[in-house]
C-alpha cells in the first residue's frame, strides 16, 4: 500500500515538511554576511548545494526573505562555512530569530576571524569556509535562490588527509526531517565503471538496424 500526497497550494507547509523529510540528508550552508549597518549576521540554510564548476559557484536557498538575503543584496559578498558534528548546539543556536541588529556571532560566543577577499567574517571554529561574491539572485515562489561565485577557501589542516578535507575528520553535520539531524554514518567507496571495462553483455544492447 501506498499512500498519495499531493501538494496543495492551501497547505504548502505541509508539502514543505514532506519534502525536507525525503530529500535527505541535506548539506548545511552556515551563510556569514554583513548587513549595510555594519551588523554580521550567521545562518544555517539546508537547501544548499554546488551550481556550477568553472567558474565555481555554490547556491543556497533562503525560504521567506531572510537576514541573509537582505545583507547579501546590500552589499554582494558571504561566507559559507562549514558546520561540524562537534558545534550542533551552536549550528543551532544561529537559526534562532535574532532581530536584525543582534549578531549570531555574538549571541552565540562565536570567535569572528577576517575573510581574505570579503568583508564578512568567516566563523572561526569551523575548519572550512567559502568566500563568495555575489552571482545571481533568483526568486523563486516563497524562496530565494542565492548564487555565489569563491573567491577564496581556507580549510584547516587537521581535516586534510593529503590536498583533500578528509570525510571522518570533518564529521559533517546535515539537516533531515523534522527536527532531526544527522551526522556521518557508515562510510563506502567505490569507484565508477568505465565504459570500455563494463561487462560485455553491454555492446549487444546496442544494435544498428
Amino acid at each position: 500500500m501506498r499512500k498519495d500526497v499531493v501538494p496543495d497550494p492551501a497547505n504548502s507547509r505541509a508539502f514543505y515538511k514532506f519534502l525536507t523529510s525525503v530529500v535527505v540528508p541535506r548539506p548545511i550552508a552556515w551563510v556569514s554576511s554583513t548587513s549595510a549597518d555594519g551588523v554580521d549576521n550567521l545562518a544555517p540554510h539546508s537547501f544548499f548545494t554546488i551550481a556550477s564548476v568553472n567558474p565555481p559557484i555554490v547556491q543556497f536557498t533562503s525560504v521567506g526573505r531572510k537576514d541573509s538575503v537582505r545583507n547579501i543584496e546590500a552589499t554582494g559578498e558571504f561566507v559559507v562555512c562549514f558546520t561540524p558534528e562537534e558545534l550542533f548546539e551552536t549550528v543551532n543556536a544561529t537559526g534562532t530569530d535574532f532581530p536584525p541588529d543582534v549578531s549570531e556571532f555574538d549571541a552565540v560566543g562565536l570567535t569572528r576571524e577576517p575573510s581574505a577577499t570579503v568583508r564578512p567574517p568567516r566563523v572561526g571554529e569551523s575548519p572550512v569556509a567559502l568566500e563568495c561574491r555575489l552571482h545571481l539572485i533568483q526568486e523563486m515562489g516563497d524562496c530565494t535562490l542565492v548564487f555565489g561565485e569563491v573567491l577564496h577557501a581556507v580549510v584547516s589542516e587537521d581535516v586534510l588527509d593529503g590536498d583533500l578535507p578528509s570525510i571522518t575528520a570533518l564529521r559533517p553535520l546535515s539537516r533531515l526531517g523534522k527536527n532531526e539531524w544527522g551526522s556521518v554514518g557508515t562510510i563506502r567507496g567505490i569507484s565508477r565503471i568505465p565504459v570500455a571495462d563494463w561487462p560485455g553483455h553491454y555492446r549487444g544492447m546496442h544494435t544498428t538496424p
